[in-house]
């Protein structure tokens, strides 16, 4: 059920907020079935001393956008990151890495980038019948739900409006990289493993300064493209590292999935919380 504050209509930030006590959530328990490892030990993320809510951001959709924030508890204002989903939308995974960024002090808020499709990704457990669903959410439909999930953090009395960041996995990697070309409310974004070849000729976009994780032994992103965008954007004299770790594939930070790497994903969320601070998303 969704509460609204005002009887005229939701027009005030608080009013698209669900409460947690009355709704049913909006958003899949459990772990993306088509990827997740049997015998995986994911990082589970405690949320007391947490504000967790699930909200409606107005998108111009006649359906506004779902999106799972993660918060600290209290009256302060705080930097706010976006976190950027992979194929499978928010799902436990997405919705821990909330947790994690709002326990060092950000407000973290996840969109579902793909809700126009009414299908429960994290359900699916078929990589076939996903695929087609993301195909479905453009380029200009996701950039825009992304600065509406922006331009909705800045109405807010928790969150630091010039202090927004930007993170994304594998898909999200990508939106990432965008997010610091298109959306100048952005100051500082962290692409982990998103594909570089749609983007090599957009370098010269880039407005924030972006870090990108990768991993060498990556089956769908070769080196020859992380090479390609290291040189773009030094030709375009824009700011960007690229990291990329010598025994890790891709999803290496993915910690319920086959692909996960403790040390470089551990050392990749470390070089994130350094990156941010250091660009004034703190």
């Amino acid at each position: 059920m969704l509460n609204l504050t005002r009887p005229d209509g939701a027009s005030e930030p608080g009013d698209f907020h669900l409460s947690r006590r009355t709704a049913v959530s909006m958003f899949f328990a459990g772990y993306a079935l088509a990827a997740v490892a049997a015998d995986a030990a994911p990082v589970t993320t405690p949320a007391d001393g947490l504000v967790i809510e699930e909200v409606l951001i107005p998108n111009g959709a006649a359906k506004p956008l779902p999106a799972y924030v993660a918060r600290p508890a209290g009256k302060a204002r705080h930097a706010a990151v976006v976190v950027v989903n992979e194929i499978f939308g928010v799902h436990d995974y997405i919705k821990d890495i909330c947790r994690r960024l709002a326990r060092e002090g950000y407000v973290a808020i996840a969109p579902e980038f793909f809700y126009r499709s009414g299908v429960d990704r994290p359900a699916l457990t078929d990589i076939k019948q996903i695929i087609p669903i993301v195909q479905q959410a453009g380029i200009p439909q996701v950039d825009g739900d992304l600065k509406a999930t922006t331009d909705w953090l800045k109405g807010q009395r928790f969150a630091r409006p010039a202090a927004i960041g930007v993170t994304g996995f594998c898909w999200g990697g990508s939106v990432a990289w965008r997010a610091a070309m298109i959306d100048p409310d952005v100051k500082a974004a962290v692409a982990w493993y998103g594909q570089l070849k749609p983007l090599l000729g957009r370098a010269g976009e880039l407005h924030a300064p972006v870090l990108g994780l990768y991993g060498a032994l990556d089956q769908g992103i070769p080196q020859t493209d992380v090479e390609a965008m290291r040189a773009a954007v030094k030709a375009a004299g824009k700011q960007a590292e690229i990291v990329v770790y010598p025994d890790a594939p891709h999803g290496f930070h993915a910690d319920y999935r086959d692909s996960y790497r403790e040390a470089d994903a551990r050392d990749g969320w470390a070089r994130l919380l350094r990156h941010f601070r250091a660009h004034g998303v703190a």
